[in-house]
């Protein structure tokens, strides 16, 4: 299992607060750090879509968020065929979390994913992310 950041092809975000992108813009998801964060504007839903620049199988997803703003209601998307793949079940804490796709999932091909947060722990639902990964392999 390795990272799939460096076959992402293109990401988008629902919103960022204040649209600051310098501050809080999408690109902080994947900086590596833990310094800097994606802040949504407030409302709900909130999600983030990936692509990757070749079929990936995955296997996990490391996400970090700030205790308070935490998605609620979580699910994976296939956004190529516009399905669900499966529930995202978060804890509302700081922690960097390993959320696991079921085992049938973890074999799929896919290019295009989406995280979909329905709803927040923060009463006007923003979502703060410190930390995000994709754990898995390029298809062969």
């Amino acid at each position: 299992m390795e990272s799939l950041v460096g076959h992402i092809s293109n990401y988008k975000v629902s919103s960022v607060l204040n649209r600051d992108a310098r501050s809080y813009g999408k690109k902080n998801l994947i900086d590596g750090s833990t310094e800097t964060c994606w802040n949504s504007e407030q409302g709900s839903p909130q999600y983030i879509l990936v692509e990757f620049d070749t079929p990936v199988c995955l296997s996990e997803i490391h996400i970090q968020f700030q205790g308070g703003f935490v998605g609620k209601d979580t699910e994976l998307i296939d956004a190529t065929k516009g399905t669900r793949v499966c529930a995202l079940h978060p804890d509302d804490n700081n922690k960097l979390q390993r959320l696991a796709l079921p085992g049938p999932e973890q074999s799929v091909e896919r290019t295009r994913i989406k995280v979909l947060f329905s709803s927040s722990t923060d009463f006007y639902g923003r979502i703060v992310i410190y930390t995000l990964d994709f754990l898995g392999h390029a298809a062969a």
